[in-house]
């Protein structure tokens, strides 16, 4: 596809796009998520996995909330691949740190089935992850299909294809400010 389809498309979706939440509803949940997160983990130097690409805005913004001692790595696997539907689960990289022994916070955009998480925590545990938590920016209300809980949770949106905060339209638009849901589709 030519840079001026890509820019096309990008730009018809971003225009007739509704906002869900604004950036400044998203920095409020971040704030909100980063008190949870200090009052359960202040006291444990955990080691945070940004899980990559996603998880990459989410993770930098909560880290400037939090103020106790903590190391970062990541994680990257993936469903999506650009696509706009989940597919079998692709692994590009594991941690570098070593988890034995570690609390583990593993921070991500969007928990819609719940399999990814599913399996980044269980990679963790197999790793020697003394205790794994999860914090996740966005909850998708939709069907699950794992047994999953979230620890900390920022926003809630409904089961529509959304962007913007870390989450991307074919691999486009995670850069744009707040969450954005899809309203014209191919």
């Amino acid at each position: 596809m030519s840079e001026d389809l890509i820019r096309n498309e990008v730009d018809a979706v971003m225009s007739t796009a509704e906002c869900i939440y604004s950036a400044e509803e998203v920095d409020a949940a971040l704030d909100k998520m980063a008190s949870n997160i200090t009052e359960v983990l202040a006291d444990q130097a955990p080691l945070v996995l940004c899980t990559m690409i996603g998880g990459i805005v989410t993770t930098g913004k909560l880290i400037q909330r939090l103020s106790f001692p903590l190391t970062i790595d990541y994680i990257h696997a993936t469903r999506y691949r650009g696509a706009l539907r989940g597919a079998d689960l692709h692994w590009i990289a594991r941690p570098t740190e070593s988890l034995v022994g570690r609390v583990v916070l593993i921070v991500d955009d969007i928990f819609d089935e719940g399999l990814t998480l599913e399996a980044l925590i269980k990679e963790c545990i197999s790793a020697g992850a003394k205790k794994v938590y999860s914090a996740i920016l966005i909850d998708k209300d939709c069907d699950k299909k794992s047994a999953v809980q979230v620890d900390f949770m920022g926003l809630t949106v409904e089961n529509r294809y959304v962007f913007g905060s870390g989450m991307d339209y074919k691999g486009y638009l995670r850069n744009a400010p707040g969450i954005f849901a899809v309203t014209k589709t191919e």
